[in-house]
């Protein structure tokens, strides 16, 4: 009895310990979560990427905390509508994984390379234009991606979740490839948008 009470006793001094170390930013605690043990939960949803949403700070310990140890962030700087744009990219086993953007110092758009990633319904980068959607019209609009003839499309139900679509098409820029070649496209980036 008296060992338990001393356990007792001694649980709060261990507890404050623990937070104390939580601020040490090169561990990942998250991963020591038992929801995490089984598998990652990181999946595109309405809120956004994982815990990436628009309430996390365009900042590379924010967005490095809310990660999973399987990927290594970078940062980068380019040109949009004649300013210049902060952005990261998350890598993993040293293939781009994640592109992530801001706006006024917090994330408004993640754009999901990485396969292993889906959304909440299922669908994730791979996944052919045929599994989702019959025809175009009303859902889709053309785009343009890596110098490549893409398609995006509003997922079903969304407000900010879209596909990209890729494929072959030999036919004029900035038109609408047919239903018919487009059911053969796969799903390229997966975009959430704030």
């Amino acid at each position: 009895m008296k060992s338990l009470r001393l356990v007792l006793c001694a649980l709060p001094l261990v507890l404050t310990g623990c937070s104390t170390l939580s601020s040490i930013s090169s561990i990942n605690w998250s991963a020591a979560y038992p929801w995490n043990w089984f598998g990652s939960s990181f999946e595109v949803t309405e809120k956004g990427v994982g815990n990436i949403n628009a309430m996390t700070a365009l900042d590379q310990d924010a967005i490095q905390s809310e990660l999973s140890s399987d990927y290594r962030l970078r940062s980068g700087m380019k040109t949009e509508n004649g300013t210049i744009v902060h952005y990261f990219e998350a890598l993993k086993d040293d293939k781009l994984a994640l592109i992530i953007n801001g706006d006024k110092g917090t994330v408004n758009r993640i754009e999901v390379l990485d396969r292993d990633v889906e959304t909440d319904t299922g669908v994730k980068v791979g996944t052919p234009f045929s599994d989702l959607y019959q025809k175009a019209f009303g859902n889709c609009e053309s785009a343009v991606a890596d110098e490549k003839v893409a398609v995006e499309c509003k997922a079903k139900d969304s407000q900010h979740i879209s596909y990209l679509f890729t494929g072959e098409w030999s036919g004029p820029e900035g038109l609408m490839p047919a239903d018919d070649t487009l059911k053969n496209w796969k799903v390229n980036k997966i975009i959430w948008k704030q």
